[in-house]
């Protein structure tokens, strides 16, 4: 019953995006068009294609929205200062969509500021995010879906964050590259709170480069300026495009594309994911010229802040890059140590001995979590290092079970179901040693063994990292 009056709200909805003809409006292949045109760096010569004219008409058409409202949903995601959830949207579209559409069109519509959370980072301090309300999500999803084509194309292959087709492995592996080819020293650029210092005037005018739809333009600005609410209070955004919002990583790419196109001109070997930017030059005296020219560069072109005290000129493998590093012998792909202790935290988090949880739902969250770590790490060419976090993980598991056993009798009783011999039950059941130690003691070994685990449906590190690395 609940399943068909979803599917009868899904149809109404796509009934309600559907409410005009658009096959004359579609966006025309590079091949009808001539093919995209490549924007030199630092000119002044503004380049539009002739499509770009009703760019606002195009990301409201029916099948766009349909796609932009798919891709909401499926990411979730947080409400925003309005309290709408994703689960509402749809409901509150069947109602309002007419009206909201033709306030967009007729340049009346605006976004409401962002909710700000404060996120730990790893290494200290807060990471700033900014998230927009569900609704004004779904209209820069749109947004993004039609600009995208137009900027994508143009960018450099050496940009790898937040474009189609494009990871971060694979902005690592051409790292890689670029070190075993000798290009062993490298200028690692941080940027100072990059985006919450953007200059909107700056951005605006870039974008203007490609796009001519004043009705747009002006949208995409007040989306910038939008503010933030943080403690009952809205602030203005004079600068800055906040992370948490659809169009803000392509918004980001549009600035520093600009840098990547600096850094061709110069023949230099790089790579870059979203504001993490790596120089791979030969010596380090060639470093140190390069990090000076291209600190000059961000600060007086682009008016963004390079924080000194994390960029540097040193040898790839004493630095980290998307969560890897490098050996120094063979310059395999290893986790980055500052990687392999933010998920031994969590670990940690997961298998706490007071927490009162039991064992199958600890494994159920274990499963979960390290699912999604390897899938992204699996990267790393070192299965000894998955092997160690197996090892270390199950030690803490033993440690878990032994707690919620607690009583002698009890532990007796389990021991001897799991086929222990008697001397080893009374050897473990017996001992005065304390949780972290017995649980590496030799009659906890062979009781809770790696088959009891796998009994008890924890999937080893080790195997997933296997089963992903043959995947690919």
């Amino acid at each position: 019953m609940a399943r068909s009056r979803v599917s009868r709200q899904q149809q109404k909805t796509l009934s309600l995006f559907d409410e005009a003809d658009f096959a004359e409006d579609r966006v025309k292949p590079d091949s009808e068009r001539g093919g995209p045109r490549d924007t030199p760096a630092q000119t002044k010569e503004t380049i539009r294609e002739p499509w770009v004219n009703d760019l606002l008409e195009r990301a409201l058409a029916p099948q766009n929205m349909r796609a932009a409202l798919k891709r909401v949903e499926q990411n979730k995601g947080a409400a925003g200062v309005d309290g709408m959830t994703v689960k509402a949207l749809r409901p509150y579209l069947l109602t309002h969509w007419p009206s909201l559409k033709e306030s967009l069109l007729q340049g009346a519509y605006r976004p409401q500021p962002v909710k700000r959370v404060e996120i730990p980072k790893p290494t200290g301090g807060v990471r700033l995010l900014g998230i927009p309300t569900v609704l004004d999500r779904l209209i820069q999803q749109a947004v993004l879906q039609v600009l995208t084509p137009i900027f994508d194309p143009h960018f450099s292959p050496a940009s790898y964050g937040f474009r189609p087709g494009k990871r971060g492995h694979d902005a690592m592996r051409t790292a890689q590259a670029y070190v075993r080819k000798g290009y062993a020293w490298v200028v690692d650029i941080d940027l100072e709170k990059f985006f919450d210092r953007v200059n909107h005037d700056m951005l605006m005018a870039r974008v203007a480069r490609k796009v001519s739809d004043k009705p747009l333009l002006r949208l995409i600005r007040r989306f910038l300026e939008s503010g933030v609410l943080l403690d009952g209070l809205v602030s203005a955004t004079e600068e800055g495009t906040p992370q948490g919002g659809p169009l803000s990583p392509l918004l980001s790419n549009i600035v520093l594309d600009d840098l990547d196109k600096e850094l061709e001109s110069r023949g230099h070997k790089f790579v870059r994911y979203a504001d993490d930017c790596n120089i791979y030059v030969r010596s380090r005296r060639a470093g140190e010229r390069v990090k000076a020219s291209v600190t000059a560069f961000l600060e007086t072109r682009l008016r963004l802040k390079v924080n000194e005290s994390k960029s540097a000129v040193d040898r790839p493998w004493k630095r980290k890059f998307l969560g890897f590093t490098l050996y120094l012998k063979d310059r395999r792909i290893r986790l980055a140590d500052a990687s392999v202790k933010r998920v031994k935290e969590k670990i940690r988090s997961l298998t706490q001995r007071s927490a009162g949880v039991s064992m199958a739902e600890r494994i159920k969250q274990l499963n979960q979590y390290l699912g999604g770590w390897i899938g992204y790490f699996a990267l790393a060419e070192t299965p000894s290092t998955f092997r160690e976090l197996d090892e270390w993980l199950r030690h803490r598991l033993r440690m878990c079970q032994w707690k919620q056993w607690k009583r002698t009798r009890t532990r007796v009783r389990e021991l001897r179901a799991l086929g222990l011999k008697e001397l080893d039950v009374w050897e473990a059941a017996g001992s005065r040693k304390a949780y972290w130690r017995i649980a590496a003691s030799p009659p906890l070994h062979k009781a809770l063994s790696n088959a009891y685990w796998n009994a008890q449906g924890l999937v080893a590190i080790a195997d997933r990292y296997s089963i992903v690395r043959n995947a690919w």
